[in-house]
């Protein structure tokens, strides 16, 4: 008798339980669908647009990335350095037009006009007009008194130049500086662009 009574008062407990978990499950579904926005708010423009804007705006695709290795237009053609004042980037261009390699610069303190030049002179290690250790130099242009050309720093830095004095180096990275080297022989042509 007195397990049979443990037995019903157990059942009765669970019942219970269970019960008020079903009633809190729909409690908790009303709840969210009630926060959840109707078929005609999720049809509605945004504030402030009318349908006939809203409907008329293409769907945006993702974003147009450009091709670092695509050589600026109206730089001529032919094997050629061409360098990008704007871009800051250097793209040495092999004979069928196509970049072989591409890569950022810090500019010299005395630009370059636009036009066409070509490798004049070649040194391997100097001291550069900043007073820093510079190798592969490849010189194309002497504008304003400066000559201006393309080099490395031996220890890997790429500071931008004092403002304040006359400088015509060009730096990049020395592994860009190697490829430099090897392509831009005398008499390459070099194309600065704006």
């Amino acid at each position: 008798m007195r397990w049979s009574k443990v037995a019903r008062s157990s059942s009765g407990i669970v019942a219970g339980l269970t019960a008020a978990a079903v009633a809190a499950v729909a409690f908790l579904a009303y709840q969210a669908s009630a926060s959840a926005p109707s078929a005609a708010q999720l049809a509605e423009p945004p504030t402030g647009k009318t349908p006939a804007a809203h409907a008329s705006q293409p769907p945006k695709g993702p974003a147009k990335v450009k091709d670092v290795f695509a050589v600026p237009a109206q730089s001529g053609t032919g094997t050629r350095v061409v360098y990008s004042l704007a871009e800051r980037r250097v793209w040495l261009v092999n004979g069928k037009g196509k970049a072989t390699r591409t890569f950022k610069v810090v500019p010299s303190t005395v630009s370059p006009p636009p036009g066409t030049y070509a490798v004049g002179s070649r040194s391997g290690i100097i001291t550069g007009s900043d007073g820093v250790q510079v190798e592969h130099v490849v010189r194309f242009l002497t504008f304003e008194g400066v000559p201006i050309g393309f080099s490395a720093a031996v220890d890997g830095s790429m500071p931008s130049p004092d403002p304040k004095s006359k400088t015509g180096g060009v730096r990049m990275l020395r592994a860009d500086g190697d490829a430099m080297w090897s392509f831009a022989t005398v008499g390459v042509k070099v194309v600065v662009v704006p």
